[in-house]
Order: structure tokens, then C-alpha cells, then sequence
């Protein structure tokens, strides 16, 4: 197989020798060879993922084997339900997984559809179209405008040659392709006598030797970074592990202790035994990833709302704990549409605005139109140029349109745009006679002009005027404009003109300056999100001026001059990092480079969010903590790479779902506190009965009820928590803060110890009071399940006292709690029910207990918040006072 080379330092005459192969093409014989040799050009499929696989895998998992066990013991002396119950958790899991492997499956799959079915070529001296994949290097392709290039290659011919490689490098302007030779240290957006698979030819036609096929090529490299890169686990996911990991060694410590110390006390082995499974099964937290599931879930609607699709659900919380957002530019914080910014003409420079033009700038604007295609207009819109698009446009605004000049200029010729000229031109026959008509580079048309367009007249040029332009050039450019120049003369026969004598002795009209407007918001979000502790860094292909002065538009802090992909090759690691301190703008980068930059980022213990459209962000956005994709102007490559994908491809929905995705890690964390708390305090009743040798509180059926049905429940309602009031104005969590922290041991401690410490009360108190075993648990059954409900209003918030939060604000937590009520009165109230249930009816005595004893074991929290509010202790602890 061919090696790499730097094919754009060569002449085409030695890229052709060096590939063996000439303008005539290769042999069909050849060609067979080369592709026996190097294999067909596409790119490399990725492992196979079964299901059977899958699922092996996730049955060596240790806590999904204790889960099997406890499930098997219980169906053969305890209920089958419960078994079937930890079967469906045990598949639920499995098919979450495979999903996750199917998604990074479908990244892969996008990016090969970007190689064309069939591709026009030269062999045999011959016009040939075959397969994509039989494309080897060597092969002269022919390339048109609309059709896509197979690999990469070295142009021979260009012919007005325009390239689209947005996707590719971030470019927003189509590039101009010729055949000329380059230094070696040409950065990838800068070889315009390369062509790269995956892109779009946009206008005129040329040829191009391929210099490299299949995985070689820059598309293939970038496969290969989305297969190699390594999607990160959360924060959540890791803090889940561990917490999971523990729950499940407290399960097997107290399945064993609780069955033998019940056995040393007396109590018959088989109702030990099922107490001890029962007691393993409501602290393996089989539940966590339900309950974690079901709040990213609503989480994930939320955002759906807000324009905000989620792809993968714990993606959802990641992005509250956001600390950098590197964002593409082009089609990201732009529209990825050019626009006329600006005109120059007659001496003055105005921001174009589409009225009170002056007769100059109007003139213009109808040599644009001329020079711009019409005949290529359609119903919905211009289907051509992005330039001559924009001009278009324009004209429209101004109320010149196409339907009028067609009336009044016949087309005669158009000589196209060539890059050794770097101009087009357009003859047209009117009534008042023939007329020429050019566009292209301002240097360009201004070394062709003689006469400049003064208040409505020709006059000669003069050193002053030529001065004058190339200072609103210069201007214009500074501002990141494409500026284009336009020229015009009158002529005899227009039919008849040559090339030559229409380009010469022209009169120079004026300046267009072109731009990729910011999006509209896109300021003040990043405002806001700069407002919560979140740092926005631009990682652009495009031009570095380009990228200071969109960054600048914006708002974004850049801490200096943009860092280049050239800058960048130079530095280590540890330069790499200090530049990332010290500014936030990137220009000239490449996808390798950019997935550098976010590894780097990461390594420095930052989350980092990756926004991007194109195909080169497809690597980074995966590797990221969380990739963004853009929804209307992305690429599907992106969209399959990515973690969300903005519907409406706005910054502002950015900002968005950082709000929603702190309100949903609150939220969740306020659910897990609530959840472990419960189990917590389960255990401690269990181990006071041990401790003062009495019957357990809990028959092992009431433990499954409260397990499957109360405990669930309750940490669901979590999700319908309104946001806090500080949420966008408190930095990031710290990326390596554990999530079971101080704070949330605190309070599953005071939480656990109120609820048991209330079920014991009334416990012991209706045993030592002379009442039947089956009475004392139904009262501490009843205390339980009025207990762990007070317990969850308290809990909606770490601060706020209830009376702020507001008793109903939370609507369901409010309907959940009346079903409790309503469940416990069945249960207690209804004959058929109690005997299931092995509870006994409920006196006015035991059901003022139930209330009014949770009641004063847990509400004296509400009474701790509201003196810590009132001494000026804020959420975080911080004295404010």
C-alpha cells in the first residue's frame, strides 16, 4: 500500500509519478491489483455486538449474582412474585447496556454512508463510473459540482473549482481548489490543491489523482478517533458503583448477622432465614437504578422541552456539573450562513442594512446579482454558491430581484471563476447596449481597473483611490469579512467578446464585506452560563481572526490572541495545559487536535461539554463528558457521536439545560438521600429488636410491601421539585466531589435514626403494654409508612425550611402522600387485606401515635433549618452574616 505523504508540497507531475500513475488514469488491470493489495476503499467496520454477549457479561457482574441468589431461595420459601420482580430489574439492565453499545455502533454506520455509491473516473484513458469502495489510489477522478469525493486527493485541474469542507475543517465559505504547490507546514484547512474524502464539490470542475483510500484518508483518521475514544463514565455513574458496591457487602452482613442472632435468640430458622433474605433485598439497592433512571427520565423530558433531545439518559445530570464548554463556532455560536455585512462604495464603508442605499451601493448589488447565478434560483431558495447566495439575498432586501434584470440583461457569455485570476465575469446584450460584469478578489479586480464608480460617474483612478480601497479591505478583513470586489465596463458585442478583453479596463464599482453572523442570544447565554461558574472555550477550524472576532461578538473572555493547530503541534502537554489557562480561543484545529485539547481538559479535572455540527467534532463530542450535537445543521456523523443534540441548534438551549441539568442532580440527589435514608432506618429498627430481644417490627411480607411499593414511590415524587433559587448562581460541583458527601451522610444519619426512632417507640410501647404481637406490628407498620412520608416533605429541601418551600408546590409528592393515607386505611380496614397483610385494625389510640410520635421525632429538623436560616447560613453552609 502507498504511504501517507505530504502529497501537497509535490508538483502533480511527481505526485503522478510518485503514485504511478498518469492523466490517462490507471489500467483496469492495475487497478484490480492495487485493490487486492490495499483493499477496498471504505471505512472499517466495527466490532460485532450480540446480545448473547451482552448478557454474559452482565451476569458476572457480583451484585446481579447476589440478586439471582436471593431471588432463587425466596421463590422456593417465600413468594415467586418477589423472584420475577429481581429477574426484570436483572433484563432491564442487560438491555440498557446493549443500547449503549448499539448507539456507538450507529456513529460508525453514519460515517461510512458519507463515501458516494458510485464515482465518475478516468481509466483506460476512458470516462468510467464505478463503486466507491473500488476506488485505489492512483485513480484520476473527475469532480463536478454536487458530487461528493470518495478519498483524498491531489487536484490536477481545477476550473473554478469549490470545495465545501465545513464538515470537514469548520470552514464556513466554500474553498477554492487549483493545483499549485504548498509548504509542508500548510495546515489541513489550507490545502486547497487537496480535495478530502467525505466533502462536497460546490461549483465548477477539475481533476485530482487520489492519493490515499479507505482508513488513510483524513474522514478514515477520524473513524478511527471515534472508535478509539473512550465514552467517559459519569460522576453519577461512578458515585453509583461505589455506593452500590457497599450496599451489597451491608446486604450480605446482615442477611448472615440477622438470621443468627434471631436463631441464638430462639426464633424458628425458617422465618430467620426469610427475615434475613427479605432484610438483603431491601438494602441491595436494586431499585438505585430505577429510581436514578426514572428522575433523568423527567429530567430528560424537561430538556426535550427546552429543545434539548438526550440521548443518553445520565448524560442529563453530567451537564449541571458542567465546568467548560468547548464549543465549535461555525453553525455553533454562528448561523453557518453567510451574510452581506457590509458594502464599500464610492469612498465610504456602511453596515449593509438592505435600505436608504446610495446609488453606488446599489449598483453593487445588481453587478452581484448578475455575477451570481439567477438561473440557478428556485422556489425555496438559491441552490448554489454561499456567496453569491448571500448576495442574492441581499439584493432581495434591497427590492432588486431576479424576475426584473432577467427582463432587462440577456446573458451572453460567463468566463468562470479560475484561481490563477481569482475573478468570473458575465457579459449581457440590453437595450442600451452590451455590458461586462466581474466579481472576485479586490486585488484582483482592482489591478484590472482604470476608472473608478464616483456619485454615479466613471473617473479614472487614481493612486489616492487605489489607496482609499485598499484600506476598506483591510479594514473589512480585520473585522473576519470576506470581502469580494466588483468591476463592470461597457462593450460592442458582448457575444463576441474574448476572456481577455472583457476582464481588462474596468471600472472598479465597489466592495461587498461577507460574514457568518453570530446566532441571535447566544450573548446572553453565555452571559448566564458564565454566571454559574461555567467557562465557554471556542475549538475552531476556521480562521483565527475569524474566531477572535466572533468570540469577541459574543462576549467570550479570550485571555489573548487565538491559539493555531500550527501553535499547537509544537507544545507538550504541560504547554498545552498552561494555553488553556491563559486563553479560550483555537483556530486552525484539527479533529486530532481537538480531542487533545478535551483529553487535556479532562486531565486537568475539569467536565468538559463539547459542542459541534460537523464531522471532524465526531471525536471529540464522544470523548467528551458530554457531546452536543447541532439538530438542524449537523452532521448525522455528529449526531450519532454525540450525547444530546440541540433541536434548534441555539447556544441559548445550552444554557438551558445546564439550569435543567443541576435542578435534575438536586433533585436527584435529594431522592437518593430520601431513598437510603429509609433503608437505613429499616436496618437500625431491625437491630434495636435484636438489641432488646424482642419479635422483629416487621413480618418479612410488610418488609416487600414497604420495599417494592412505598419506598420507590416516594423517591420518584423527587423529580417534580421546582429548581433552587441559587441553582445558576453557585459554581460547578467540584468534578471529583463525592456524591455520598458529608452533608448527605448527615442527613441520612438524622433522617434514618427520627424514622426509627419513631417506629421503635411505638413499637415497644404497644408490646409492653400488653398487646399481641401481630398489634404491635401493625402500629409500627402504620408508624412506618406516616413516618417515612413526613420525612420526605422535610427532606425536599437541605436549607429551606417547608413553610418557604411551600407545602403544595410539589403536587405530586402532595398526591403521593394522600395515597399512602388512603393505602394504610385499605390496609388496615378491609378483613381480606389485613389477613394477607398479617396487620390487625387500627384504634383512635394507635393511629394518634402513628401521626403525632414521627411527627416529633422528624419535623424537628423543619425547626433546626429555620433557626440555621435565621442566623444567616445559607444552602452551602457558608455564613453570610
Amino acid at each position: 500500500m502507498v504511504q501517507d505523504k505530504t502529497y501537497w508540497t509535490q508538483t502533480k507531475e511527481e505526485v503522478l509519478q510518485a503514485l504511478a500513475s498518469s492523466p490517462a488514469g490507471l489500467t483496469q488491470a492495475e487497478a484490480g491489483q492495487r485493490l487486492g493489495r490495499s483493499g477496498p476503499n471504505r471505512l472499517v467496520r466495527e466490532r460485532t455486538v450480540t446480545f448473547l454477549g451482552v448478557l454474559k457479561e452482565e451476569f458476572t457482574e457480583p451484585m446481579i449474582l447476589l440478586l439471582l441468589v436471593v431471588g432463587a431461595v425466596y421463590s422456593i420459601w417465600g413468594e415467586t412474585r418477589d423472584a420475577l420482580t429481581i429477574l426484570v430489574i436483572v433484563a432491564l439492565l442487560v438491555f440498557i447496556e446493549i443500547g449503549t453499545e448499539y448507539r456507538a455502533k450507529k456513529a460508525v454506520a453514519a460515517l461510512r454512508k458519507l463515501s458516494p455509491a458510485s464515482v465518475p473516473l478516468v481509466r483506460d484513458g476512458r470516462y468510467r463510473s464505478v463503486r466507491s469502495e473500488e476506488v485505489v489510489h492512483g485513480d484520476i477522478l473527475v469532480l463536478e459540482a454536487g458530487g461528493r469525493a470518495p478519498a483524498d486527493a491531489r487536484c490536477l485541474e481545477s476550473f473554478g473549482l469549490q470545495v465545501d469542507e465545513s464538515a470537514l475543517t469548520g470552514e464556513a465559505a466554500p474553498v477554492d481548489k487549483d493545483d499549485g504547490v504548498l509548504p509542508v507546514e500548510t495546515p489541513l484547512a489550507e490545502r486547497v490543491n487537496m480535495v478530502f474524502a467525505g466533502t462536497t464539490v460546490t461549483r465548477g470542475r477539475g481533476t485530482a489523482v487520489v492519493t490515499v483510500t479507505g482508513m488513510n484518508t483524513e474522514l478514515g483518521k477520524i473513524t478511527g478517533l471515534v472508535l478509539e475514544a473512550k465514552e467517559p463514565k459519569t460522576p453519577l455513574q461512578l458515585a453509583m458503583k461505589q455506593l452500590a458496591g457497599l450496599l451489597v457487602w451491608v446486604a450480605a452482613f446482615f442477611s448472615l448477622l440477622v438470621p443468627a442472632v434471631g436463631f441464638l435468640q430462639g426464633k424458628p430458622l425458617k422465618d430467620m432465614v426469610l427475615t434475613g433474605l427479605s432484610l438483603s433485598f431491601a438494602t441491595i439497592p436494586e431499585e438505585l437504578p430505577i429510581v436514578v433512571t426514572m428522575v433523568l427520565g423527567v429530567g430528560a423530558y424537561a430538556l426535550s422541552r427546552r429543545n434539548v433531545l438526550v440521548k443518553r439518559l445520565r448524560s442529563a445530570e453530567t451537564l449541571g456539573s458542567v465546568t467548560i464548554i468547548a464549543t465549535d463556532k461555525t453553525g455553533t455560536l454562528t448561523e453557518n450562513r453567510l451574510t452581506l455585512s457590509a458594502m464599500a462604495s464610492e469612498g465610504s464603508i456602511r453596515a449593509f442594512t438592505g435600505k436608504d442605499l446610495s446609488p453606488g451601493e446599489l449598483f453593487v448589488l445588481r453587478a452581484g446579482m448578475l455575477t451570481s447565478g439567477m438561473k440557478r434560483m428556485r422556489g425555496d431558495g438559491y441552490s448554489g454558491d454561499p456567496v453569491d447566495r448571500a448576495i442574492i439575498e441581499a439584493a432581495a432586501l434591497a427590492g432588486i430581484l431576479p424576475s426584473e434584470l432577467e427582463k432587462e440583461y440577456q446573458l451572453r457569455k460567463e468566463f468562470s471563476f479560475d484561481s490563477r485570476r481569482k475573478l468570473m465575469s458575465t457579459t449581457y446584450q440590453t437595450a442600451e447596449g452590451g455590458f461586462v460584469f466581474v466579481k472576485g478578489a479586490p486585488e484582483a479586480v482592482l489591478e484590472r481597473s482604470t476608472d473608478v464608480f464616483h456619485e454615479g460617474l466613471d473617473r479614472p483612478r487614481t493612486e489616492a483611490d487605489t489607496k482609499a480601497i485598499r484600506q476598506q479591505v483591510e479594514a473589512m478583513a480585520g473585522e473576519a469579512m470576506r470581502v469580494i470586489a466588483f468591476g463592470c465596463k461597457s462593450v460592442t458585442d458582448p457575444s463576441r467578446i474574448s476572456q481577455d478583453e472583457a476582464e481588462t479596463g474596468l471600472t472598479f464599482a465597489g466592495l461587498v464585506g461577507l460574514a457568518d453572523p453570530p446566532r441571535q442570544g447566544v450573548k446572553e447565554a453565555i452571559q448566564e452560563i458564565e454566571g454559574a461558574g461555567v467557562r465557554t472555550v471556542v475549538v475552531s477550524g476556521d480562521h483565527p481572526l475569524t474566531v477572535e472576532k466572533v468570540a469577541a461578538r459574543v462576549g467570550i473572555a479570550t485571555g489573548g490572541k487565538a491559539v493555531t493547530g500550527a501553535d499547537l503541534a509544537v507544545m507538550n502537554d504541560e504547554q498545552l495545559r498552561d494555553a488553556l489557562w491563559q486563553t479560550s480561543l483555537f483556530a486552525r484545529i484539527t479533529a486530532e487536535q481537538k480531542l487533545r485539547i478535551v483529553s487535556t481538559l479532562k486531565s486537568m479535572g475539569q467536565v468538559v461539554a463539547v459542542t459541534g455540527d460537523g464531522i471532524n467534532d465526531a471525536p471529540a463530542l464522544k470523548s467528551a463528558d458530554i457531546g452536543v450535537a447541532m439538530g438542524e445543521t449537523g452532521t448525522e456523523v455528529a449526531r450519532q457521536a454525540a450525547d444530546m443534540v440541540l433541536r434548534d441548534d441555539s447556544f441559548i438551549s445550552i444554557a438551558a439545560g445546564v439550569r435543567e441539568g443541576r435542578k435534575i442532580f438536586d433533585n436527584l440527589k435529594k431522592g437518593i438521600t430520601y431513598y437510603l435514608c429509609v433503608k437505613v432506618a429499616l436496618v437500625l429498627s431491625f437491630l434495636a429488636s435484636l438489641v432488646v430481644a424482642v419479635p422483629f417490627p416487621f413480618a418479612p411480607i410488610q418488609i416487600i410491601l414497604l420495599e417494592l411499593f412505598m419506598d420507590l414511590a416516594a423517591s420518584a415524587t423527587f423529580v417534580a421539585e421546582p429548581i433552587e433559587a441559587d441553582a445558576m448562581k453557585r459554581p460547578p460541583r467540584a468534578p471529583k466531589a463525592p456524591f455520598v458527601d458529608r452533608e448527605m451522610v448527615r442527613s441520612i444519619a438524622l433522617g434514618s435514626v427520627s424514622l426509627a426512632g419513631a417506629v421503635i417507640i411505638n413499637y415497644l410501647f404497644a408490646l409492653y403494654s400488653g398487646r399481641g404481637q401481630t398489634e404491635a406490628q401493625t402500629l409500627a407498620f402504620a408508624t412506618w409508612l406516616m413516618g417515612h412520608v413526613f420525612l420526605a416533605f422535610n427532606m425536599r429541601s437541605r436549607s429551606e425550611p417547608l413553610w418557604r418551600v411551600g407545602l403544595i408546590s410539589n403536587r405530586v409528592m402532595l398526591a403521593w402522600a394522600g395515597a399512602v393515607l388512603v393505602f394504610l386505611v385499605l390496609v388496615t380496614g378491609v378483613a381480606t387485606i389485613r389477613e394477607s397483610v398479617r396487620v390487625a385494625p387500627l384504634a383512635v389510640l394507635d393511629w394518634t401515635l402513628a401521626v403525632t410520635v414521627p411527627l416529633a421525632t422528624i419535623f424537628w429538623m423543619e425547626l433546626r433549618k429555620t433557626l440555621r436560616r435565621g442566623h444567616g447560613v445559607n444552602r452551602s453552609g457558608i455564613n453570610t452574616r
